[in-house]
């Protein structure tokens, strides 16, 4: 399988800025999409993870409306790395950060489905 493995979360500042990081590990595999999800645990009005930025193997990016204009999603495909620089970040981006990636397991010829275990990013106000 592949493996995801993100780093950058934290406790900020509202107006600050925050860095994730995910790289994918594994045997063989060629990975298309890269994505990052976020989601808020405590919240029984929050919907299930949603998709904040997506990144595609050629370049073409989408966000959330939400987000766009302060978030940019980056991939390094030679590292197998997608960034989200996240600025003016504001109290309701508070939420645990999961990366995602879909490809194809070289060796197997089947496709794949990651997930990371999730960062959490605290904005304060």
């Amino acid at each position: 399988q592949v493996r995801l493995t993100e780093s950058g979360g934290g406790l900020v500042q509202a107006g600050g800025s925050r860095k994730l990081s995910c790289v994918a590990s594994g045997e063989r595999f060629y990975v298309n999409g890269m994505d990052w999800y976020r989601q808020v645990p405590e919240s029984p009005r929050a919907p299930d993870r949603e998709l904040v930025a997506r990144a595609t193997r050629d370049g073409t990016t989408d966000y959330l409306d939400s987000v766009k204009g302060r978030f940019t999603i980056s991939r390094d495909n030679a590292k197998n790395m997608v960034t989200l620089q996240m600025n003016n970040l504001k109290p309701e981006d508070t939420a645990v950060y999961f990366c995602h990636a879909d490809g194809v397991l070289l060796a197997e010829s089947r496709t794949f489905n990651s997930w990371g275990q999730g960062t959490q990013v605290t904005v304060s106000s």
